[in-house]
């Protein structure tokens, strides 16, 4: 036996098998924490069936579900990507774990890019399950797939930028509570179970510029009417991505 065949390689993993393996490991306690779940799985499909079945708000001429599945998926994505990932990294901060994290051979922007890939992953899981959900209650959506998918991306981002600036610049508590508010107040004037139409004109001009209802309303365009490139919308989620994603690495506070 040749010396040193046994000796120890001290040295960091390659940095994509470190982006994976923190990726994996945030997907996993994500998907093992009830309260996410609550909110990013059970809500959304609650809703989608209770509305689609149940004869509660008016939608419009057409098949309930043909205009709730969008903004259901909307609602899905802003979830995972803000309210899930402001409170998980929230609490994160606050007991330490990112201090920790950023002293380990990851590098900081690793992390930040392993945390988007579990959003990701865990939004392609909802989204799965809310089309097949969606399909069983008679959804028919039309439109071009490439329009569908550069939405989602444009909203994920956008919603992940104010949710990582939301956990770095306030306390956890203070998180977790504007988190949820938000996302109770964007669930009722977002565009995702009443249409923006029902409000008064001056409120839905102002409401259709937030990136929920850009989402919703892209999303539905495309799904629902078979619309093309919904630039209007696309372009209202690249500014709040810009916005959402610079602001957060500028002011995100690691302690």
């Amino acid at each position: 036996m040749s010396a040193g065949t046994y000796t120890p390689k001290p040295g960091a993993a390659p940095l994509t098998r470190m982006i994976a393996a923190q990726a994996a490991f945030e997907t996993r306690m994500l998907l093992r924490n009830g309260e996410q779940l609550l909110l990013t799985v059970i809500i959304p499909s609650l809703l989608l069936v209770l509305f689609s079945t149940v004869d509660i708000v008016d939608t419009g001429d057409g098949r309930a579900v043909d205009f709730l599945a969008p903004g259901v998926l909307a609602l899905a994505v802003m979830s995972t990507a803000f309210t899930g990932q402001a409170i998980a990294t929230g609490f994160e901060r606050r007991y330490g774990v990112l201090k920790r994290l950023g002293a380990s051979p990851i590098p900081r922007w690793a992390l930040m890019c392993a945390k988007t890939l579990s959003v990701l992953v865990t939004e392609v899981l909802q989204i799965v399950l809310l089309t097949v959900i969606a399909f069983a209650l008679g959804w028919s959506p039309h439109g071009n797939p490439f329009a569908v998918l550069l939405l989602l991306v444009l909203g994920t981002a956008a919603f992940s930028g104010l949710g990582l600036l939301m956990a770095g610049t306030l306390r956890a508590e203070a998180t977790l509570a504007a988190a949820n508010l938000v996302f109770l107040l964007l669930l009722v004037g977002g565009g995702v179970i009443v249409p923006l139409d029902r409000f008064p004109a001056g409120v839905a001009s102002v409401l259709g510029l937030l990136p929920i209802s850009a989402l919703s309303d892209g999303l539905r365009d495309v799904l629902q009417q078979g619309a093309g490139m919904p630039w209007g919308d696309l372009g209202i989620l690249s500014v709040w991505a810009l916005l959402g994603l610079g602001a957060a690495a500028r002011l995100f506070r690691w302690e």
